[in-house]
């Protein structure tokens, strides 16, 4: 009983920030405040219709696409090698491929920003590309990992013993077999690119900058409830997103988190 009530103090206390914004987000006035003096859409309308954000919102759909698109083959077949195949120093290239998890951000920005001014690059998108599938990839390789731990070898076997070739095997039984952590891979990569903002902000410009970057330039400008407004929708589409993924693919299975009495 004691540890569900902490439990539920600490949920509580995480979850409090998140209700300030949403109440916020519906103040009628161009001063933040809390609690609001009434209630008003008006700062929904302004972030929906805001031309940079618009602009911002279909950058950040062609980088999630592309680098989500490029991060699950290769997450995909990176687990693979490291699960099924004896590698020469497994734990180097696991280390490797986790390393952007630790990398401070600015020092991954900056990074990026000089190996991109030195190809000339600075105002294309490749480079921003680029940098999110490698801040991606650690998620989809773990997301698939646990995936391939959980494949029963016997089934594969079974397939090549009925004269099914190699790439016939991985087609119609392995693929298959992993789609519960590719589909979360795949939602993690999503997530982490749509809200990448550190690295993000090295190494874009006003023509190229992704939604977070957007906000960032709008916050140092106007000081209105409009990002209040647009933090709700973020989180909104990330609960839904997350709560349709779980009931549909039951993340707790593909996570190994059994339910316990």
């Amino acid at each position: 009983m004691t540890s569900r009530l902490l439990v539920l103090v600490l949920l509580g206390y995480m979850t409090l920030p998140t209700v300030v914004v949403i109440v916020a987000s519906f103040n009628p006035t161009a001063i933040l405040s809390f609690p609001p003096d009434g209630l008003s859409l008006r700062w929904y309308e302004n972030a929906l219709t805001y031309p940079q954000f618009r602009r911002a919102a279909v950058n950040s759909l062609l980088v999630t696409a592309a680098s989500a698109g490029l991060a699950l083959p290769i997450g995909t077949a990176a687990a693979l090698a490291l699960a099924r195949y004896p590698l020469r120093l497994p734990a180097m290239w696991n280390t490797m491929l986790l390393s952007p998890l630790v990398i401070p951000g600015v020092a991954a920005g900056l990074g990026f920003l000089i190996l991109a001014a030195a190809l000339g690059l600075l105002a294309n998108r490749i480079v921003l590309v680029a940098a999110h599938v490698v801040l991606v990839l650690p998620f989809v390789v773990r997301s698939v990992m646990v995936s391939v731990a959980n494949l029963d070898p016997m089934l594969e076997r079974a397939a090549a013993s009925l004269g099914a070739r190699p790439r016939r095997v991985f087609w119609r039984v392995t693929l298959p077999l992993l789609r519960p952590g590719l589909f979360a891979a795949l939602l993690f990569a999503v997530i982490v690119s749509v809200n990448e903002f550190v690295v993000s902000l090295f190494v874009s410009t006003r023509v190229t900058e992704i939604l977070p970057v957007a906000m960032f330039t709008y916050v140092v400008n106007y000081t209105d409830p409009t990002m209040a407004a647009l933090s709700t929708l973020f989180i909104a589409a990330t609960f839904v997103v997350v709560f349709l993924a779980d009931r549909f693919l039951r993340l707790s299975r593909v996570f190994q988190i059994e339910e316990r009495e």
